[in-house]
């Protein structure tokens, strides 16, 4: 074991890693700020050394606690939860200086810092996540997000770094998106610094479930069971249950082996927690990976209590090198009762929902006890609070031997009633009402449900808002009478914070009060300034969040009594209006609003935007039109109808910022060679809601069309939003392929990318049509490949490797021309529909999608009389099949697919009726009918396409039988025919045969 440990933290969890501590004979050296300077933690520790400042600051200053650590000889240094628990660049400075760092490798914090990197990791170990974006999220990329969503769905704005709820908004509709984006950055900065956000979709119903995971250096890796975390309040948690009351045998058989999965792929070390939401029902599909903490949790109370194990006693054990089996976790100890923390804040609950600081000194701090009782906290009478630090004052963690939640609610409930406090207001009322509300005690609770059942819950704490748990106005002290040196204990004690007095007001002035205990962010009036009522006046920051502070009145601001940065108490009056009603409210603003003026910061979003405009191009544009071919932007607004394209990652350039400027990548690169969004097609014959098509199309102006690293993660967002949406796809996929000089983000030999992948899943989810004008190669020709339709330009090139590629193989030097031209490709059905120009591939795009879209209401056809002549009364007649399709079918909706290739069938989508039909149709004029290898291959695919997107079929039957002999078998006549057996033989639609 290591001799002596400093505590890089404060509170009860330095009291918590104390106690460990001491039982393991390791000194200890404690920390403090000079607001902690009377603190438990500094009292009770072998040594303490000052940080110098207030507040939070001095405990983020690694570089002078990794000093105190070499003055004062210790070996180890334990960073606890929060401050520093996941500064991959603290353990690394740590290890430098030959100090251990009591927790998860550098690398592991790295992963588990950055939550999306967390998702990645979590999806290459097979598990769920979230639809959301993966990398640092722009507001304009939050916006897309959230425009992609289904009607109905929201979404969740989170910071890439830290937890604990901050910097985190759930967004339900648009107009809430800038105020939360800017809200969550601002938070981000100030709590972890790092603003980088990115978004999840929500989960409007979920229960929040947790793994404990152990980890040894020797690759060992257990588990401590789960943990429930379902009761919160804005993303903060107040109840956490061990084991969760909710799961069955097998859904929790499934989160433990998914929390393993990853936490073996990564090679986990020490103690840490995996997050997961389980959504409604029994549906394995519901659970998912939503982040993961590498360090100690604020409920690991819980899980000591079922298992017995001494998590902060295990923390120490691993990091001096003992492995699992010495620490007696090679097995995993069972489960025993049921234990429940739940969390003492120094708040009150207001009936919106908010909360409201609280602070003060704690005249009277008695605290619960007994079997099965454990309360964990820094408090104690005399001890003023500050409002520099979280409010969470104590957790009370209760432990039933025979796990019936009721009665450990209960139990709970009643060790919260055992509190004595005065001085400081908690939210022990708003705890009790909420423990025994009917819902909570019957399990039928969600992650929202405190948010959902607010002004309730406010309404019910009213009857447990006992004399015993008062806010600072009470004036003198309260102590234990039994205790005859009680008065000389609170003597000894920090001098009580007293409130400041304030001057009285003359008439016409009203003092603005702060309403809550909080910091001051930023002040946006002066002395001398007119304000609005309801006008914004300052920001506070409390509990984590930004609180803006609007003028209760209208008049002029006559004095400033705040600066920014400074701490206060509820009530500390802010500043001084002089009230006048002439000077209106704030919503009389929107009349002096210049609606034309254009703010810089949208100036500048419009300019990056004009980068990427045919308009701001012209001689890429010419050089385009030059060979014939149309851009990116026409060939997309042609696509879709007139004014419903809404792109997706405009402003995304190449990741190439290494070696280029800024600058010159937005003028050159813009959308990383990728226009892409979703809009309508065929909105007028269909309506909106069934027209809803996502457009992707490779730019050939923007670095030849390939495939760089940006360009696939806008390709992984986007098949999220059609997997999500089951929208149509169609992709323009002209273009060179992968990308050799993107030089920002790192690699694994080109493998970790799921573009195709993702792709891929979405055959038979949504239809996929592919267009390809000009050069097709590598990566392009993958997607396009996947396509259920290829729809070919004259001139096309298509091929799985382009010149570079096959020369760099050995396999000769070829023109581009010479690789995969249109007629090889018709010939070997790789193209469905040939066309001239892309013009005529757009218009046939649109035609095939109409099949899918539904019926149409007007039609027309020949007079169906004709089809009495159209096959010969002689059975031995050669008849024009295509002349039988054409009359059967509505006049001008015959679209056939893969003409050029198996010529024995027939594939076409028609319409009768209106009505989508697909037609399967021997052919008299090729081999008397008889069905070769290509025509089998031709009619099964076609049945797939069919049976898939749910048209029905007709098949027009003249034939007599398979095709035989020698050369025939050569062609793989057994499989080919064989699958078209098992195709036709599964299909769920109805469909017709006339023979």
């Amino acid at each position: 074991m290591h001799r002596r440990l400093l505590i890089a933290n404060r509170g009860e969890i330095a009291l918590r890693i104390q106690r460990a501590a001491n039982d393991l004979n390791i000194e200890t050296v404690a920390i403090y700020a000079d607001d902690d300077a009377r603190a438990l933690h500094v009292r009770r520790a072998g040594q303490a050394v000052a940080l110098g400042g207030r507040g939070v600051k001095p405990y983020l200053d690694s570089a002078r606690i990794i000093e105190i650590a070499r003055e004062t000889g210790c070996d180890a240094i334990h960073p606890g939860y929060g401050f520093l628990a996941e500064n991959a660049a603290f353990a690394r400075a740590a290890d430098a200086a030959g100090i251990t760092f009591v927790g998860p490798r550098a690398d592991l914090l790295d992963a588990f810092g950055a939550k999306t990197m967390a998702r990645t990791l979590a999806r290459a170990a097979g598990i769920a996540v979230l639809p959301g974006t993966e990398q640092p999220t722009s507001l304009e990329e939050a916006s897309a997000f959230f425009a992609g969503l289904a009607p109905g769905q929201g979404m969740v704005i989170k910071a890439l770094a830290g937890g604990g709820g901050r910097g985190m908004r759930i967004v339900t509709a648009g107009e809430e998106i800038a105020d939360a984006y800017a809200r969550c950055a601002s938070e981000a900065l100030a709590a972890f610094g790092d603003a980088s956000l990115y978004v999840e979709t929500l989960v409007q119903r979920a229960r929040h479930l947790e793994v404990q995971i152990v980890g040894d250096r020797h690759g060992a890796v257990t588990h401590l069971w789960e943990r429930e975390c379902t009761l919160q309040r804005r993303h903060q948690k107040l109840v956490e249950i061990a084991p969760s009351p909710s799961l069955s045998g097998g859904q929790r058989d499934q989160l433990l082996d998914a929390a393993l999965r990853l936490a073996r792929h990564v090679r986990y070390e020490n103690l840490g927690t995996l997050e997961f939401l389980l959504g409604a029902g029994d549906d394995p599909s519901a659970l998912v990976f939503i982040e993961g903490n590498a360090r100690l949790q604020v409920e690991h109370t819980v899980t000591e209590e079922i298992t017995g194990v001494d998590l902060v006693r295990t923390q120490l054990g691993l990091a001096a090198g003992l492995s699992l089996q010495e620490l007696g976790l090679d097995t995993v100890p069972a489960h025993r009762g049921r234990a429940v923390q739940v969390r003492v804040n120094m708040e009150t609950m207001q009936p919106d929902g908010s909360t409201r600081p609280a602070g003060g000194t704690l005249s009277t701090f008695d605290v619960p006890c007994g079997r099965g009782v454990r309360v964990e906290t820094f408090g104690y009478a005399g001890f003023t609070t500050s409002p520099a630090f979280d409010s969470l004052l104590a957790k009370v963690i209760v432990h039933s031997a025979d796990a019936d939640l009721t009665q450990t609610l209960r139990a709970a409930d009643r060790a919260l009633s055992e509190f004595s406090i005065e001085g400081v207001a908690t939210n022990i009322p708003f705890l009790r009402a909420l423990l025994n509300a009917p819902s909570v005690l019957q399990n039928e609770v969600y992650t929202r449900y405190v948010e959902s059942d607010t002004e309730a819950l406010v309404a019910a704490s009213s009857a447990y808002d006992t004399a015993t748990n008062t806010s600072a106005g009470r004036a003198g002290a309260t102590v234990d009478n039994s205790d005859p040196l009680a008065v000389l204990k609170l003597a000894q004690a920090a001098p009580r914070a007293t409130k400041r007095e304030e001057s009285a007001l003359a008439d016409g002035l009203i003092g603005v009060p702060a309403p809550m205990q909080g910091t001051i962010v930023s002040i946006d009036v002066a002395a001398g300034d007119t304000v609005r009522a309801g006008q914004a006046l300052l920001v506070m920051d409390a509990m984590k969040m930004e609180h803006v502070i609007s003028a209760p009145v209208g008049g002029t601001v006559r004095q400033l009594e705040v600066a920014a940065g400074d701490i206060l108490f509820e009530g500390h009056r802010l500043l001084v209006i002089e009230a006048d009603a002439a000077a209106g409210s704030a919503q009389s603003v929107t009349e002096a609003f210049d609606l034309e003026h254009i703010r810089p910061d949208l100036a500048e979003v419009r300019a990056r935007h004009a980068y990427g405009l045919d308009e701001n191009r012209p001689e890429a544009v010419a050089r385009r039109h030059g060979r014939g071919h149309r851009t990116a932007r026409e060939n997309v607004a042609d696509l879709v109808d007139e004014g419903s394209f809404v792109e997706y990652g405009a402003l995304m350039i190449a990741a190439q910022r290494r070696r280029r400027t800024v600058q010159d990548l937005m003028e050159k690169t813009s959308g990383d060679g990728m226009v892409a969004g979703i809009g309508t097609v065929n909105a007028d014959l269909f309506g909106t809601e069934h027209s809803r098509v996502m457009a992707m199309s490779y730019d050939y102006m923007v670095l030849a069309g390939t495939q760089g690293h940006m360009n696939h993660l806008k390709k992984d967002r986007l098949f999220k939003v059609v997997e999500e949406n089951h929208l149509p796809v169609v992709l323009f996929a002209e273009g060179g392929g992968g990308r050799p000089g993107d030089t920002d983000g790192t690699g694994v030999a080109g493998l970790d990318c799921y573009a195709f992948n993702y792709f891929a899943r979405l055959s038979g989810l949504a239809p996929l049509v592919g267009i390809t004008n000009g050069y097709c190669f590598a990566g392009n020709a993958a997607l396009l490949g996947c396509c259920d339709v290829i729809i070919a330009t004259e001139g096309s090139n298509i091929g799985m490797g382009g010149p570079a590629m096959v020369e760099g193989g050995g396999l000769g030097v070829f023109r581009p021309e010479e690789i995969g031209p249109l007629d090889v490709h018709i010939e070997n059905g790789v193209v469905d529909i040939a066309v001239a120009n892309e013009a005529e591939a757009v218009a046939a795009a649109r035609k095939y999608l109409g099949y899918f879209q539904g019926r149409t209401d007007h039609w027309e056809c020949a007079d169906q009389r004709i089809l009495r002549h159209l096959i010969p009364e002689n059975r031995l007649r050669v008849y024009d099949v295509r002349r039988v399709i054409e009359y059967v079918a509505d006049s001008g909706s015959v679209l056939e697919l893969r003409r050029g290739y198996g010529h024995g069938m027939v594939t076409a989508l028609a319409r009768v009726e209106g009505r989508p039909l697909g037609i399967v149709a021997n052919n008299p004029a090729h081999l008397g009918c008889a069905i070769d290898s290509p025509a089998a291959d031709k009619a099964a695919r076609f049945i797939q396409l069919c049976d898939a997107f749910d048209i029905p079929m007709l098949f027009l039957c003249d034939t007599p039988g398979f095709m035989v002999g020698p050369e025939a078998e050569k062609s793989a006549q057994v499989r080919r025919f064989a699958r078209l057996f098992v195709s036709a033989a599964n299909v769920s639609v109805p469909f017709f045969t006339i023979v």
